[in-house]
């Protein structure tokens, strides 16, 4: 048992753990809940057709994605200095402002401004998952990590389905519905969260580790952690396939409508939260965390490729109800990351993660929606709109090989623990 299992008692810990996933739902269905509404209100603030719109909110997730990968190494390092909790409370507080300041918004800017806010707070995945970590052991990691996921993914299935009916009576009301969640969360933790980080295993503030190239550079010192890093990134640039070109990619290959695009997309987010809350943490207890991964992104790939090659709809949504078992890949790798480190360092790494993913997002529209736009252009004679889906079962298949040659993860736990003695 860790230090910061011993001074929490069960009560507490549970209260904790609540608090987090409850607080990672919220600010996934406040992300999925203005989705539906998002392209009305903008050309409704610039007066401006669908396809213009269609730009702006382009720039809009690029604004968002690019201040979560600047500010993810920071809000890790204040966890790391300050604890979880004074954290979590700001974020929180801080996007039940940031999502009111976007439904009051009387132009475009506000929006920018906005969503550039609620792209820097989105780095509560750092504080999350650190959290996580200082309530459970290095084994349990895995299955608290996926826990995180699981109510991510459970956020984002209820958030744009109330966002479509909450914009059948305003395109602002799922702003405001989204921003009186975010509030009653705040007070919520105000009273019920406790730290889970002990002040003796708090560090001090750098920044010159707080930004991603000053983060990287302190954490290449531990054993395996860039081949781990470069693993989760292309793992994250692989799955961004799915919200950046599913959209695009359905109606191309299966002539389906929005309406079913949504259901199969509540249907993957359904799989990914049951594989993560019932089947992960059986999976890192037989198998291990690194086998975990590689059953996962194997599962992948078989998934993409149908993708590729199947113009079946019937086939393509019962891929997407099996999908969720490469939701189990991405907490594996985020437990072996967090075993290679010192538990001082938590926030950092997580953080670090954060920005990883931010970067990742911030490409695979460039790489995805590029090549489904190039083979499937009205001119071409011969149109392949399964393109993207072959570059992300590539992306996957290099991920595999990479992950095949990384160490065992106790010898270098036990190495870090000599080295703190």
């Amino acid at each position: 048992m860790d230090d910061t299992q011993s001074i929490m008692t069960p009560r507490q810990r549970k209260m904790a753990t609540t608090f987090v996933l409850v607080t990672v739902f919220i600010y996934s269905m406040g992300f999925g809940i203005i989705m539906p509404v998002l392209p009305d209100l903008i050309m409704e603030l610039e007066g401006i057709s669908l396809s213009e719109a269609t730009l702006i909110g382009g720039y809009l997730a690029a604004s968002y994605a690019l201040f979560q990968f600047l500010l993810g190494p920071l809000i890790g390092n204040l966890s790391d200095k300050y604890g979880r909790r004074p954290i979590f409370l700001l974020s929180l507080l801080g996007f039940g402002i940031d999502y009111a300041l976007m439904g009051f918004a009387p132009n475009i800017i506000w929006l920018f401004i906005g969503r550039s806010i609620a792209g820097g707070l989105g780095a509560i995945f750092g504080p999350a998952n650190s959290a996580m970590a200082d309530m459970s052991s290095g084994e349990d990691r895995a299955k608290g990590f996926g826990l995180v996921g699981a109510a991510f993914g459970i956020g984002f299935i209820v958030g744009p389905a109330l966002g479509g009916l909450l914009g059948d009576i305003s395109t602002r009301a799922p702003f405001f519905v989204a921003s009186g969640l975010a509030i009653i969360n705040f007070l919520f933790g105000l009273f019920a969260f406790q730290e889970t980080l002990p002040k003796e295993k708090r560090r001090t503030f750098q920044f010159s580790r707080a930004n991603p190239v000053g983060a990287l550079a302190n954490l290449r010192k531990y054993p395996s952690i860039l081949g781990i890093a470069l693993a989760y990134f292309l793992w994250m640039l692989c799955t961004s396939i799915y919200p950046s070109t599913w959209a695009y990619y359905a109606p191309a290959q299966f002539g389906w409508d929005s309406k079913t695009v949504g259901y199969s997309l509540a249907l993957v987010g359904l799989s990914m939260a049951l594989v993560q809350t019932f089947v992960l943490g059986r999976s890192v207890a037989r198998y291990g965390e690194r086998k975990t991964v590689i059953i996962g992104i194997s599962a992948a790939i078989c998934f993409l490729l149908c993708y590729t090659i199947s113009t079946s709809a019937t086939l393509a949504f019962v891929v997407c109800a099996l999908v969720g078992v490469q939701g189990m890949v991405m907490p594996s790798l985020n437990a072996m990351m967090s075993r290679r480190i010192p538990d001082n360092m938590q926030g950092e790494l997580q953080g670090f993660n954060g920005s990883m993913g931010a970067l990742a997002t911030l490409a695979a529209p460039l790489v995805y929606n590029t090549a489904l736009s190039h083979f499937t252009a009205p001119e071409r004679s011969a149109q392949f709109a399964g393109a993207p889906f072959a570059i992300a079962a590539a992306v996957a298949v290099l991920t595999l090989i990479i992950v095949f040659r990384l160490k065992p993860a106790d010898k270098i736990r036990k190495k870090l623990k000599d080295a703190a003695a």
